[in-house]
């Protein structure tokens, strides 16, 4: 399950696919050294992403 509380990179841990929300949400730089510490909510305010919205199509992916 993923939380904003999840870093990027985990997020990329639990499945590789998750980067395409990521890319689609606007969210393209998830090959830079933040990604490895930054949460998923600090990355998101920083890109002005709606986080929640994020972890919900995530977890529906990872459902489905």
């Amino acid at each position: 399950m993923i939380t904003k509380e999840t870093t990027i990179i985990d997020i990329l841990r639990v499945d590789e696919r998750l980067a395409d929300i990521l890319v689609n949400a606007g969210m393209h730089c998830l090959g830079c050294a933040m990604a490895h510490h930054e949460n998923l909510e600090q990355a998101c305010a920083v890109h002005g992403i709606d986080a929640d919205a994020i972890v919900a199509e995530m977890n529906e992916f990872l459902n489905n």
